[in-house]
């Protein structure tokens, strides 16, 4: 009896005790540290920055800084003396060093805003640092621009880096006639020309600021001209305009540039992308019969239709575009009993469909009793590079299944299941973020690559159906068969908004394939009348509007491959020169 009244009371312990946080008393700490080092009081030890004296407490600075606490809980001779000089800082950033430490306050100006980077990164300051960086990187424009692309050389500060290099490549033009660009080391200045970004529209944007780079001294640089002409793409070149760099000055006066040059053309290297600033985005239609694929390339907002044809007859089920701009697409081969997908890629510079080098997936035997299962409404999309592809394991069916593709061991591998509470014929997947969403006409569930998990969403989605839906930002778009309502849903605050639907519903009678897209930053719909005249609407967010933009699309039946309308940059010169049609 006592035992068992003994284990109640020890029960009734661990149901009533609890930790408690004084919020105060931390906040109170702090302050007291401080107001000591203001009076003086308690300190033990001096710190000497040139030659100016600064009274501290050495619990103080080892709990702050792990350089200290090394300092002072070592053998080290400092560990021992009431007075340490410390080599490598300015005293003035030293002292707003010190006032961070006391307070947890920090202050931070353009102008001092390096010299407190390298106090903190001697003294092993992470916040401080980190705080550093991102104000450095927020702060990135023509007068900043070079000075802090040096100072994240020096001390590989990424994001600084990764900033102005952004800066840059969106500035190209302008900022190659500056005398900032000509004070750039060669290794920047190749890094710089070696990347896909740059908004220039033609190569020889690129030449150009070479040689005025070059010519700014002539004589320490001219050695160099080899090796940077290995990041100018020649092969983007016209045939006059390679004459012309042939005959120039430069090239003439050094035999070696001249052969980089005539080599470089001789491999005709299809693998150097167009610049950014020469792509025009595009969205890709497809249109099949039993021979061909035909694809419309089109940009509405420019009035351009390519339309091309291939002698790849696949049976296409969805497409993806990625963030490096590769386009793929999922053929599915049914000819045999184990249904087989696999994955063909866009070669952009020969306008041509060709194997991924994927091993097809194996999803399905209809040799057994359930035979008449079919893999339904698939869904190719991307997380951080890879691919991932999802569907539903039967025609209104609940269960999803996905595989990622794994680049190094070159396999599809299985992903979590999803169970859905409904016959998912009104449903997507689409990629926000790091994340994947599937959208029903009742539910949201997202998935975590990094934890391999689904978890669903509130609230849940309110539409009759769900036709086609888009990712722009941290935002998806998504609307019905009919163009009824459109939703946005915030995945940031997981909440849903109404937009306007179609102005003009009922004068047409639409064919069921309503499809959204996003081109230069702008919601876009894709309307299919049962008569195939195509209509394409612009919405104007701030006026909560679509506006018809009078496309004139090629009298060809075309439709959109998975949920949204694909679109991709595309260098118009690869289609017009390799088109088949």
């Amino acid at each position: 009896m006592a035992a068992a009244s003994q284990l109640q009371e020890t029960d009734a312990s661990a149901v009533l005790s609890r930790s408690c946080q004084d919020e105060s008393y931390i906040h109170g700490f702090l302050g007291t540290v401080g107001d000591l080092q203001k009076a003086a009081v308690l300190q033990d030890v001096v710190l000497e920055v040139e030659g100016r004296r600064f009274p501290c407490h050495r619990l103080v600075l080892s709990a702050a800084s792990p350089y200290f606490r090394a300092m002072f809980t070592s053998d080290m001779a400092e560990s021992r003396q009431k007075t340490v000089v410390l080599q490598g800082l300015n005293a003035d950033m030293f002292g707003e060093i010190l006032s961070y430490i006391y307070s947890g306050t920090l202050h931070v100006s353009m102008d001092k805003v390096q010299s407190l980077y390298q106090a903190a990164d001697l003294l092993q300051l992470d916040y401080v640092r980190v705080t550093c960086s991102n104000y450095m990187a927020m702060n990135v424009e023509r007068s900043t621009c070079v000075d802090l692309y040096k100072f994240a050389d020096v001390f590989s500060v990424d994001i600084v880096s990764k900033a102005c290099q952004q800066w840059i490549h969106r500035n190209f033009v302008e900022f190659s006639f500056s005398e900032e660009f000509c004070s750039l080391s060669v290794n920047q200045l190749t890094e710089i020309i070696s990347h896909d970004e740059l908004d220039v529209k033609e190569e020889t944007t690129v030449w150009e600021a070479v040689v005025r780079w070059v010519q700014h001294s002539r004589e320490d640089r001219l050695h160099h001209l080899p090796s940077i002409l290995h990041h100018i793409r020649f092969n983007l070149l016209t045939s006059d305009n390679m004459a012309a760099i042939l005959e120039h000055p430069l090239i003439r006066e050094d035999p070696g540039s001249s052969e980089v040059i005539r080599n470089l053309l001789q491999k005709e290297n299809f693998n150097l992308k167009p610049r950014l600033g020469m792509t025009t985005e595009m969205v890709l239609l497809h249109n099949q019969n039993m021979r061909k694929d035909g694809f419309l390339f089109m940009n509405p907002q420019e009035g351009t239709y390519i339309s091309c044809s291939y002698d790849t007859a696949t049976l296409v089920t969805t497409m993806a575009v990625t963030s490096n701009n590769d386009i793929y697409m999922v053929d599915i081969d049914d000819s045999e009993e184990v249904l087989e997908l696999s994955v063909l890629k866009y070669n952009h510079a020969k306008n041509f469909w060709e194997d991924a080098g994927m091993p097809s997936m194996s999803v399905l035997d209809r040799s057994g009793p359930e035979e008449d299962l079919r893999v339904y409404k698939g869904n190719l999309v991307e997380v951080d590079q890879i691919l991932f592809y999802i569907a539903a394991e039967s025609e209104g069916g609940s269960t999803m299944w996905m595989r990622k593709y794994n680049q190094h061991t070159n396999q599809w591998q299985e992903c979590s299941q999803l169970q859905v509470d409904r016959p998912e014929y009104y449903s997507t997947a689409l990629s926000c973020g790091s994340h994947i969403y599937f959208l029903t006409r009742t539910e949201v569930h997202r998935y975590d690559p990094s934890q391999d998990c689904w978890s669903k969403r509130d609230p849940p989605l309110i539409l009759h159906d769900v036709c086609t839906a888009v990712t722009m930002g941290t935002e998806i778009f998504c609307t019905d068969y009919e163009f009824t309502r459109t939703m946005v849903y915030d995945t940031e605050s997981d909440r849903w908004q109404i937009l306007q639907g179609w102005p003009n519903p009922g004068t047409l009678e639409l064919d069921n394939d309503t499809r959204l897209f996003v081109l230069e930053n702008q919601l876009h719909v894709l309307l299919t009348c049962s008569n195939k005249m195509y209509l394409v609407y612009v919405y104007d967010r701030s006026a909560d509007a679509w506006r018809d933009l009078k496309a004139t699309l090629p009298n060809t039946s075309y439709y959109a491959q998975g949920s949204h309308c694909p679109v991709a940059r595309i260098y118009l010169p690869y289609l017009k020169g390799h088109k088949n049609t």
